[in-house]
């Protein structure tokens, strides 16, 4: 709190300027809030946390350089007093699950109405955890999700040949195994990764890293 006035008082980071300027705007107007600085990036955020020591810190997620995760996560282990609320326009459920692993309070989208950004505000300098309604059903589903099978080092070595663009018996040449065999891995790889073809198996496997 502010021993100034008892206002909750709040840091404001997002890369888009006339964004700061429309949050600044819209906090203003509320009586208990008070925005002591704003920060267009993740490492100046941390620098001005760890310095101001706000009650909350309203966090874009994806900016240049330090992103909102690694900000939140680097608060989380130095001021973990300073409560992390991330405001994006991402709601997928890989961003979602790295910003309340990397330890934000809450997770709200900017199409949030004013009364309700400035009353989670409030909420997250309680330590309570805010949602917004499709960030919170895509969570509960996450969780409720088995966790995928990892791929063999061997589906892995037929997904790289196919990245390639080899077909199944080339693909089978080039490691010795028959065209079935390729087809059965290809199989199970579908299988593990949710996918219906060649073309997404390598697009998803390349999104998680695995080629």
């Amino acid at each position: 709190m502010s021993e100034r006035d008892g206002n909750l008082r709040v840091l404001i980071v997002d890369d888009h300027p006339v964004v700061r300027a429309g949050l600044t705007g819209m906090l203003a107007a509320e009586p208990d809030l008070d925005v002591v600085a704003e920060a267009a990036d993740g490492a100046e955020a941390v620098r001005l946390a760890l310095e101001l020591a706000p009650d909350v810190v309203l966090m874009d997620l994806r900016m240049a350089g330090v992103d909102g995760v690694e900000a939140t996560a680097r608060l989380a282990a130095a001021a973990p007093a300073v409560k992390v609320l991330i405001l994006t326009t991402y709601d997928t459920d890989a961003d979602i699950v790295r910003a309340v692993e990397a330890g934000a309070t809450g997770y709200l989208l900017k199409d949030t109405p004013r009364a309700d950004l400035a009353e989670a505000v409030r909420l997250a300098a309680r330590g309570e955890t805010v949602l917004a309604p499709a960030v919170a059903a895509k969570l509960v589903n996450h969780m409720r999700t088995p966790a995928a099978q990892p791929l063999t080092p061997r589906e892995r070595e037929v997904l790289a040949l196919v990245a390639r663009g080899l077909a199944n018996a080339e693909i089978g040449r080039e490691l010795f195994i028959s065209e079935a065999t390729v087809k059965t891995h290809l199989v199970r790889v579908f299988g593990k990764l949710g996918v219906d073809d060649r073309t997404a198996a390598v697009t998803k496997a390349m999104a998680q890293g695995l080629l």
